[in-house]
C-alpha cells in the first residue's frame, strides 16, 4: 500500500515546481519525483536529462497545462487500496495547476 503525501511533502513539491516553472535548473529531486512519473511527461534517465528536456523556457508550464487532465486519477475510486496515495497526488498537480 502506497503512502499519501503529507502537508510538507506537498508543499515542498508545489514550490519546487513552480520555481522550476520558471527556471528548470531550480529543478530539485523533490519536484523531479513527482513530475517524471507525472502522465504525459517522457521518460528520462536523470534529474539533468529532465533539465534538458525542458530547457525552453515555459515548455515545463505548457506541458505541466497540457497533461492536466490525465493527472487527475480519476480511474480510482474509495474502495481501491492505494486512494488516498493517488488523491494526495492529484491534490498537489492541482494546486500546480492553480499556481502557474
Amino acid at each position: 500500500m502506497l503512502t499519501p503525501l503529507t502537508e510538507r511533502q506537498k508543499t515542498l513539491i508545489v514550490n519546487n515546481v513552480i520555481s522550476a516553472c520558471n527556471d528548470i535548473e531550480k529543478l530539485n529531486s523533490t519536484g523531479y519525483k513527482f513530475i517524471n512519473l507525472a502522465s504525459g511527461f517522457i521518460a528520462h534517465y536523470n534529474l539533468n536529462g529532465f533539465r534538458y528536456a525542458y530547457s525552453i523556457p515555459g515548455s515545463l508550464r505548457e506541458n505541466i497545462i497540457r497533461n492536466s487532465r490525465m493527472n487527475q486519477w480519476n480511474n480510482f475510486t474509495p474502495n481501491d487500496s492505494n486512494y488516498a496515495y493517488y488523491m494526495s497526488k492529484k491534490d498537489v498537480y492541482n494546486r500546480i495547476l492553480a499556481k502557474i
